[in-house]
């Protein structure tokens, strides 16, 4: 009887200290450490609870960092690579995964929802260049030991609520809402007919805005080499170089000058960080504000 007591409680004990590893395992997979901030930095975690971050937080695979209008956010990550954060942009940790001695378990995946952003290549795009992407709503960005700016730039909301108004105006031209619903036209050979010049209007794009950037991803390579690709195409771009891709339906292309791309972060954002997200460094202090 006593000896299957023991056996019970042996079980036990082994079934709590294998819990116990699970948990620490989960809680040891830190990406990354925020070294630099000029403003307010958020993280939506994959549970959905929302943190304020502030310098020495840890980031995860699975957070998605948010930066306010004025801020800039400095991370880096425990491979030594850097990604440096725009303000007004969305950035996403789908997945980082790095253990010195074990290559093949490398991951770094990226998405650009929103904004700007700078990356610098750290030990994983150095052995494992392929593991590397960035994903973007119009492609996605591979590297060959880089450091690069990419830039999303959002169709303006005054863009949209114009274009609308454009069709509409275009659409009662023929005839007000008791029209027929408007099909798609292929091109007409001239002379064309003046009924139909509102309706091509309103099937064709508005007009971009004087000054205003047309929407797509920019990217700009400081030193080393980029392969932007999508379904309609794959172009590659060297240092001092300039790129745009506007949608996913049209490949990337070469600019021959620099496209409006600005990235001036604080002059502290320059400077060496002393390794906080070291390899092997240890668990930095912090202390964030959960929001649930």
């Amino acid at each position: 009887m006593n000896q299957l007591r023991n056996s019970i409680a042996i079980r036990a004990w082994l079934l709590l200290v294998l819990c116990c590893c699970g948990s620490l395992a989960l809680a040891a997979q830190v990406a990354g450490t925020v070294t630099q901030l000029s403003g307010p930095l958020l993280a939506r975690k994959a549970d959905g609870a929302v943190k304020i971050l502030s310098l020495k937080s840890e980031v995860e695979s699975g957070d998605t960092l948010v930066t306010e209008k004025n801020t800039y956010a400095l991370v880096k990550f425990i491979d030594n690579s850097e990604i440096t954060l725009k303000p007004g942009t969305t950035f996403k940790i789908d997945n980082f995964s790095f253990d010195a001695g074990k290559p093949g378990g490398d991951a770094a995946s990226f998405s650009l929802v929103k904004g700007g952003l700078r990356s610098l290549t750290g030990l994983l795009g150095k052995r494992s260049k392929e593991r590397f992407e960035l994903k973007t709503p119009s492609a996605t960005i591979g590297i060959r030991g880089t450091t690069f700016i990419a830039e999303w730039e959002p169709e303006a909301e005054v863009s949209v609520a114009a274009r609308q108004a454009w069709r509409m105006a275009s659409t009662a031209a023929l005839g007000g809402s008791d029209a027929a619903p408007l099909m798609p036209l292929r091109p007409l050979p001239p002379p064309l007919p003046p009924q139909l010049l509102p309706l091509l209007l309103a099937q064709g794009p508005l007009p971009p805005s004087p000054g205003a950037r047309a929407p797509g991803l920019y990217v700009q390579v400081i030193d080393g080499l980029i392969h932007v690709a999508n379904p309609a195409g794959t172009s590659s771009f060297s240092a001092g170089q300039f790129g745009f891709t506007p949608s996913f339906k049209a490949p990337p292309v070469l600019l021959p000058t620099n496209p409006g791309i600005q990235f001036t972060p604080p002059a502290a954002f320059s400077a060496p960080t002393n390794g906080s997200a070291a390899i092997g460094g240890n668990k930095a202090k912090t202390v964030d504000c959960e929001v649930r």
